[in-house]
């Protein structure tokens, strides 16, 4: 399945002052947040519709209501975190799963730590978010787990991506649509994104 790039002007703007390292903790929230709901627009795009009657101030009519389908978003602890309340923004009657892992600094492999993750999400449509799509290990993980759980219906989105992580979701998953606000240019020897934006996580929550 090819994946979805974004080209927003919108999007593209909120990015580079992402990117700055002058950008403050306070005001990279707002922006994650900010993309977040920008690119949840576009990921719920193909959501089924179904007609409803409805009365306005002036005459009954027919109007389109989203067809009962229910969502998932589980972020990727812990700087997936930060995506969630742009998503919820739009869709605030989804669940929210968690699935906690994290990169072994010596081996550069991904470690698993929590995972909690709504009772019925095999019948939901899932949404999983991580601003950072690096070498690609944790989003495979994290999406093997929720499909063990059932669940058939699976996305990931993210802000940035590197090749070999594209690569290797796409490998792993070919079933999954992959949304991305910038394809960057590769991982450097540590198997940090470049130009990227740091450590996503320590520039949320400022611990670093």
């Amino acid at each position: 399945m090819k994946p979805f790039i974004m080209d927003h002007p919108l999007i593209k703007h909120k990015l580079t002052l992402i990117r700055d390292k002058n950008t403050g903790s306070k005001e990279f929230r707002e922006l994650i947040t900010e993309v977040a709901t920008l690119m949840c627009y576009e990921a719920t795009r193909d959501l089924p519709l179904e007609e409803i009657e409805i009365e306005t101030p002036i005459c009954k009519t027919k109007s389109q209501v989203i067809s009962g389908r229910k969502l998932a978003v589980v972020p990727i602890l812990r700087a997936g975190m930060g995506m969630v309340d742009g998503m919820m923004t739009l869709v605030p009657a989804a669940k929210i799963g968690h699935i906690g892992l994290y990169r072994d600094p010596k081996t550069h492999t991904p470690v698993e730590y929590y995972c909690k993750l709504p009772a019925d999400i095999s019948q939901r449509e899932v949404i999983v978010v991580d601003p950072m799509l690096a070498t690609g290990g944790s989003a495979v993980d994290a999406i093997r787990m929720i499909k063990e759980k059932g669940a058939k219906n699976i996305k990931f989105m993210c802000i940035i991506a590197a090749p070999e992580g594209l690569e290797a979701l796409t490998k792993a998953h070919p079933d999954v649509q992959i949304y991305c606000a910038s394809l960057d240019e590769k991982l450097n020897d540590d198997k940090y994104i470049i130009p990227g934006l740091g450590d996503a996580g320590d520039r949320i929550y400022g611990t670093k």
